[in-house]
């Protein structure tokens, strides 16, 4: 017969498999999600102080005013007090103003469009440092990095150093979808012929989770990606060997891979055609299709010339840029 205090601690042994758990989003690798966790734990603190007490009173009172007390305080005519309004307004009104304005800054302080001022906590950018360029392509479903500077791809694998800014650039060839590396920095859409940006930097070595985040499909549950924070010397010799290895992605290379696939092998690419992502952005990597910032160009021309013919005001016909629009296809007309 197993003991009673035997049998107690076998309902408490599921607890154990808690070990194998990690609490990445509050103990990241990255400044801007160790900055992000920040943010959730104030917030969450600042809320407790309201659920907290609300908890406790609701309890107290529930036991103080329990049928058999007897000797419990009873004031049928009491409807008022200043000071007790004052406490139940007030300092919830407190805590959201503060909240709010927590809020208010960080929001533009981790504004993922904003360049990294610094590395961690301790550690300001250096003058003259450039952020390493990535252009992100969320397809079905898989992921595609290009590196610009490097001249070099990949899918379903993201490499950079540790402490050097990184910006991504993204977009998507099919629906929205999210790209996403807890350890490094919040969740930031791609969506198509539509340019979102992301500046953020690891600070450990180490092997990390990145995955879609937005539902996007059958193969939604698979679109996962590794990404390998490394040192500067790892990333010139992981560089150079796959500089060195077969394959270039090109425009036939790039529609064979734009199919729908789950589970896609990582790959990789020593060489890019100059202006892809360019050509993926503006939705015209197949040949004999047109721009659409070329497209849009076009139109904003015809515009203001039959708004000029009509004498219409100039900012009638002022075009909205876009970051389509903007973007500098490689193709020519």
């Amino acid at each position: 017969m197993i003991p009673p205090i035997v049998r107690r601690g076998l309902l408490l042994a599921p607890l154990m498999w808690l070990a194998g758990c990690d609490t990445v989003v509050l103990n990241p690798s990255g400044d801007i999600a160790a900055q992000q966790a920040h943010l959730v734990v104030v917030s969450t603190l600042l809320m407790l102080l309201i659920i907290v007490p609300v908890m406790f009173l609701i309890c107290l009172f529930a036991w103080r005013y329990r049928k058999s007390n007897t000797a419990a305080e009873y004031k049928p005519d009491w409807d008022h007090s200043t000071k007790l309004e004052l406490l139940i307004w007030g300092a919830p009104l407190l805590i959201i103003i503060v909240l709010g304005l927590i809020t208010w800054i960080y929001t533009h302080l981790l504004d993922p469009y904003r360049p990294l001022s610094r590395i961690d906590e301790n550690r300001p950018v250096a003058a003259g440092v450039k952020p390493l360029e990535v252009q992100v392509v969320s397809m079905d479903w898989k992921w595609m990095f290009i590196y610009p500077e490097q001249g070099i791809a990949t899918v379903n694998e993201l490499v950079t150093p540790v402490d050097v800014p990184v910006r991504f650039h993204m977009t998507s060839t099919s629906v929205m979808n999210a790209f996403y590396i807890p350890a490094l920095a919040g969740m930031v859409y791609t969506m198509p012929s539509m340019e979102t940006q992301l500046n953020a930097v690891m600070n450990k070595v180490g092997v990390y989770d990145g995955f879609s985040a937005n539902y996007s499909g059958a193969g939604f549950s698979d679109m996962k990606f590794k990404y390998h924070g490394v040192s500067q010397a790892d990333f010139d010799a992981w560089v150079a060997k796959t500089k060195a290895g077969a394959g270039t992605l090109n425009r036939a290379e790039f529609l064979a891979l734009d199919k729908p696939t789950i589970k896609h092998p990582i790959m990789h690419f020593g060489t890019v055609e100059k202006g892809m992502y360019d050509l993926i952005l503006n939705r015209c990597v197949e040949e004999g299709s047109v721009c659409i910032n070329t497209q849009m160009h076009q139109d904003a021309t015809r515009i203001k010339a039959a708004a000029a013919a009509k004498k219409l005001p100039e900012d009638v016909c002022e075009p909205t840029t876009t970051v389509a629009a903007t973007a500098q296809p490689t193709r020519k007309e």
